[in-house]
């Protein structure tokens, strides 16, 4: 069964979350746990989110600069986990993928922040996001 994009997006997400407590080479391992997790899931879509996943990680450091540049005054390391993974998938779709309107990047990112995250998180997403756009 073919997922949406929002079932494939809140994917690489949760994937993206799990970086925070893995390494690279462990967040594979993980991929295919989470992948195997999903019996239904077509191949085309687990190929999707293996690429999004990796190709998020390969420029992880160009991303996390943007994300700095834009909180002014915090850290990384400050930043909630469920946040920083959000903002990361965020940043990527609206600097890297020239297929999701930035737009569509910031409102799928107040979604997931809103399912996952305090509800403060929106807010504060929506704020840094807003300086990309």
């Amino acid at each position: 069964m073919k997922m949406s994009r929002r079932e494939l997006r809140e994917s690489i997400f949760l994937l993206l979350f799990r970086i925070e407590f893995n390494t690279r080479e462990e967040l594979q391992e993980q991929t295919e746990m989470f992948l195997e997790e999903k019996p239904d899931i077509s191949e085309a879509d687990s190929a999707y989110i293996r690429n999004k996943v990796d190709a998020i990680l390969d420029i992880q450091d160009e991303i996390d600069r943007t994300i700095m540049k834009i909180c002014t005054g915090w850290r990384l390391e400050r930043l909630g986990k469920t946040e920083l993974a959000i903002l990361r998938l965020a940043v990527y779709e609206m600097e890297k993928d020239e297929d999701i309107p930035k737009g569509v990047a910031i409102n799928e990112a107040l979604e997931l922040a809103k399912i996952y995250c305090s509800e403060d998180a929106p807010r504060f997403i929506n704020g840094v996001l807003a300086k990309l756009a």
